[in-house]
């Protein structure tokens, strides 16, 4: 399985974005997905994650900004990212997994996408 992220960029605080994350074999809705985000210098950090069924998790730092979706006939998974913030700026990478136990741990997702920049400016 492959996953591909796409929609990061450059945007003003207080901007939105909205990311992309395929896969590759059409089965999106038989995965748990997750969002981390890692910034130079840091810890790859959990930011939210979606099961098959819809049922979502933020970290604090996403509450209440950012939301999870999924268009399982689209196989895609979205992270909307309202009131953007400097200290948002980071690598985006979305993860799958059949089985999770720890949603906000990476090492419980078996399929990483490639990432993509988000860049907020002050």
């Amino acid at each position: 399985v492959q996953l591909q992220a796409s929609g990061g960029g450059l945007v003003q605080a207080g901007g939105s974005l909205r990311l992309s994350c395929t896969t590759s074999d059409g089965t999106s809705s038989y995965y748990n997905m997750g969002w981390f985000r890692q910034a130079p210098g840091k810890e790859r950090e959990f930011v939210a994650a979606i099961r098959g069924g819809g049922g979502t998790r933020y970290a604090d730092a996403a509450k209440d900004r950012f939301t999870t979706s999924r268009d399982n006939a689209k196989n895609t998974v979205y992270l909307q990212m309202n009131n953007l913030k400097p200290e948002d700026t980071a690598v985006y990478y979305c993860a799958g997994a059949r089985f999770v136990v720890d949603r906000s741990r990476a090492a419980s997702y078996e399929y990483w996408g490639q990432g993509t920049q988000v860049t907020v400016s002050s």
